[in-house]
């Protein structure tokens, strides 16, 4: 069995988001349970040279709504990266699924060898549709994932390894 650029990337971001929107949904429950500031959360960090927690959110979402526009051959929403609070950071998951939600399989599929730029400030990155997929933004997405996991872990948030990878 062969899975398509699109099977192996929108439905897999659109489950995580989802995962992450509930992981942030605890957050903001355990913040107010132990009567702890939110931005304590969304400021957090694992270590001083770390982004803080509302960055990585951005990262993940920017990395997943890039890659579909990027592989569908559409224009990419450019969001304003401004979130501070976890109702912020819900309504940008919440765009970003809509805008995964828009692309069709149609438009992805086929775009494995389709030429794809990415610019990091001065700095282009050059791939192919699928090594971009799968050497780029997944591993990306998850890393930035996971550590919105460690960060919320660290700071005593209840959640586990079931939060993170949802239920079946």
């Amino acid at each position: 069995m062969s899975l398509t650029m699109y099977q192996a990337s929108i439905p897999s971001f659109l489950r995580m988001l989802d995962n992450l929107s509930a992981i942030l949904d605890k957050a903001a429950t355990h913040a107010e349970v132990k009567k702890i500031a939110p931005s304590i959360y969304v400021n957090g960090r694992l270590t001083p040279n770390m982004f803080p927690l509302s960055r990585q959110v951005q990262i993940a979402t920017d990395m997943v709504k890039g890659c579909a526009g990027r592989l569908a051959g559409i224009e990419v929403p450019s969001y304003e990266d401004n979130e501070v609070t976890f109702p912020e950071l819900q309504a940008r998951i919440i765009k970003t699924k809509a805008f995964l939600e828009s692309v069709s399989a149609l438009q992805i599929d086929g775009s494995e060898d389709r030429q794809v730029k990415v610019k990091f400030g001065s700095r282009e990155l050059n791939f192919l549709g699928q090594a971009y997929l799968f050497d780029f933004v997944i591993p990306n997405f998850h890393f930035h994932l996971t550590t919105t996991y460690a960060i919320l872990r660290h700071h005593g948030v209840e959640i586990g390894k079931k939060d993170y990878i949802g239920n079946y």
